[in-house]
């Protein structure tokens, strides 16, 4: 056939609609809150085909374009030096951060990805991607999947049913601390105008000159280890001296608006970010439309994402873009002070501008309004309420070693590579192991109430898999109905929320997406220390619409043929499973 009803685009294509990176429009009419009928993304950033706009209901309606965006990925032992100094690093088609997966609304993604590491398997996971009815491709090895075998390959297949910011990651090992890890920016509308997209700007920290993977054997025994630089975009700068690596820049152009998408990839750092002398107008958290609203610096746990606009309004120069790592939940021997930086258009001198001053914490953003609002149904509560609570670390012994451990509900995880969750479910097994630490939902498409208590003075991001869920209350000390205070009516949403210390983190969310998903601290050392559990939703519903497939059983035959703990040189799994193993 000379036509094809999917039109299939190579990773590096053009977006469907005019290029976000050079379209520019400054109208003022273009600001009103309301979208008209038949607008275009063209007409404003408020619209987007003519159909759909940022009034959609994207839980429920949307797009599909039957455009396929096709990306071929290889990861590879390689030698990076991001920062000046180099080391071993894990690298997709040689770069870190991997390439930025790029696709509109509604379009679906193909990603074909070959494991040419020495000594591992790997998975890819998805971040914040709803994988609706598609939990066998949300990259979960143990969960949703066999790990991927050295020399394997593998396909990943899934929707962009919503529009925004996020990133992939391994979920095996601790690889993405080691450079296994890329954005991904889905356009679509949004809440605000603005004249340049910029695109991602990563933030995560870097162990010189020992691994990621190192610093989680370390941590294990001796607890976090403390990483020596951070890095913007996979770049930064050893000292001052800028021959000893390189710092992030990025150029504005006078008198127009700039939307820049911050993403925290790191392992165990929450950040705090602002560009000198300019405010940030926050338009977007993790896949959540809001409420455009102006700070000055914005803090980002593990896992979340905020699109923000900036307008360059002020002299033409230079200025830091700045990146602190917060001393009360983290450690790093680059104390942000100097780090990135944003160029106005002509400007080639390094900034002299003065930093913003802010308040060292760990706790979210608070004036989060979802755009498309939601009432959580509170009908059911408090008989759907679910407790669950996070221990301190424990130390215990494992093969006569002495380690940290943390319990969630009662459980440290530790899942079965050789055995995933869907599979075990596939077979009707009905018999779980306390280590798999499964809780159970199966009545569809009602709320689900989480209060997960914390008995530890540590704060956790928690991030849930295959859903957005409703932030009801969050606080210290002990949740308590006659001291909370519950917002239902359009509460923050998003994927990834701060546990805090010693306190309570209480979400909800519909149980509307059959498959089996996980929670976890996005911690690296602690997910790879126990704390972590799995939801299973739906558990009769989960194959009416998904099948394990022959390509699906192959990778496990392959996996189960590689590893083999009674021959594999470097030994078995000694840990949860879903970050770490004693190989590299």
């Amino acid at each position: 056939m000379l036509l094809s009803r999917t039109l299939t685009l190579i990773a590096g294509f053009v977006p469907a609609f005019a290029s976000q990176l050079v379209d520019v429009r400054s109208s003022a009419a273009l600001e009103a809150r309301q979208t008209k009928p038949g607008c275009t993304n063209a007409q404003s950033r408020l619209c987007w085909d003519g159909k759909f706009d940022i009034n959609t209901n994207y839980y429920t309606s949307g797009p599909r374009t039957g455009k396929k965006r096709v990306y071929y990925w290889e990861l590879r032992n390689t030698t990076l030096s991001p920062d000046g100094t180099p080391r071993l690093a894990l690298a997709i088609n040689g770069t870190m951060p991997g390439p930025t997966l790029i696709a509109d609304w509604g379009d679906t993604i193909e990603v074909h990805l070959k494991n040419s590491l020495k000594d591992n398997g790997t998975s890819f996971h998805w971040h914040g991607i709803r994988q609706f009815e598609n939990s066998k491709n949300d990259g979960v090895n143990g969960v949703t999947e066999c790990p991927l075998a050295p020399g394997d390959t593998k396909v990943y297949t899934f929707i962009a049913e919503q529009y925004g910011t996020s990133w992939y990651h391994s979920h095996y090992s601790a690889q993405y601390g080691d450079g296994v890890w890329g954005a991904i920016v889905i356009n679509g509308p949004a809440t605000a105008e603005y004249d340049i997209d910029l695109g991602t700007v990563t933030l995560s920290e870097w162990f010189r000159p020992s691994t990621a993977f190192e610093a989680a054997l370390a941590a294990e025994r001796t607890g976090p280890p403390r990483p020596q630089n951070f890095l913007q975009n996979g770049t930064n700068a050893m000292t001052e001296d800028v021959t000893k690596g390189k710092r992030f820049k990025t150029t504005f152009t006078p008198g127009k608006k700039h939307r820049l998408r911050f993403i925290n990839t790191s392992v165990d750092t929450f950040f705090k970010v602002s560009l000198d002398g300019h405010n940030m107008t926050v338009i977007q958290s993790d896949f959540v439309p809001i409420k455009p609203y102006t700070t000055n610096v914005i803090g980002l746990a593990i896992g979340q994402r905020y699109d923000v606009i900036i307008e360059a309004n002020q002299p033409k120069a230079s200025y830091w873009l700045r990146t602190w790592p917060q001393i009360s939940c983290s450690a790093n021997d680059n104390d942000g002070s100097v780090t990135g930086y944003v160029a106005y258009s002509g400007v080639t001198a390094l900034p002299t501008s003065a930093a913003t001053a802010f308040t060292d914490s760990c706790t979210d953003e608070t004036q989060l309004v979802p755009q498309v609002p939601i009432t959580v149904d509170s009908s059911g509560f408090p008989g759907n309420q679910s407790t669950i609570p996070v221990s301190a670390p424990q130390r215990v012994s494992i093969d006569g070693d002495m380690v940290f451990r943390w319990f969630i509900n009662g459980a440290m995880m530790n899942i079965d590579f050789n055995y995933p969750t869907l599979q075990q479910l596939a077979d009707g097994n009905s018999t779980w192991n306390p280590p798999t630490n499964p809780i159970f939902l199966d009545k569809a498409n009602t709320f689900a109430y989480w209060v997960i208590q914390n008995g530890s003075p540590v704060a956790h991001p928690i991030h849930l898999h295959g859903h957005d869920f409703n932030i009801v209350s969050s606080g210290t000390g002990n949740f308590s109905t006659s001291t909370a205070t519950l917002k239902w009516d359009n509460p923050p949403r998003r994927d990834v929320a701060m546990l805090p210390g010693n306190g309570y983190l209480f979400i909800a969310f519909k149980t509307d997406n059959p498959g089996a998903w996980l929670m976890h601290c996005h911690i690296a050392w602690h997910v790879s220390e126990g704390l972590s559990l799995q939801l299973i939703e739906r558990q009769s519903e989960i194959f009416d619409h998904m099948t394990l497939d022959a390509d699906w059983e192959r990778t496990c035959d392959k996996f189960e043929t590689w590893y083999d703990p009674a021959t594999l040189a470097y030994g078995k799994k000694t840990d949860s499973g879903l970050r770490k193993r004693r190989v590299y």
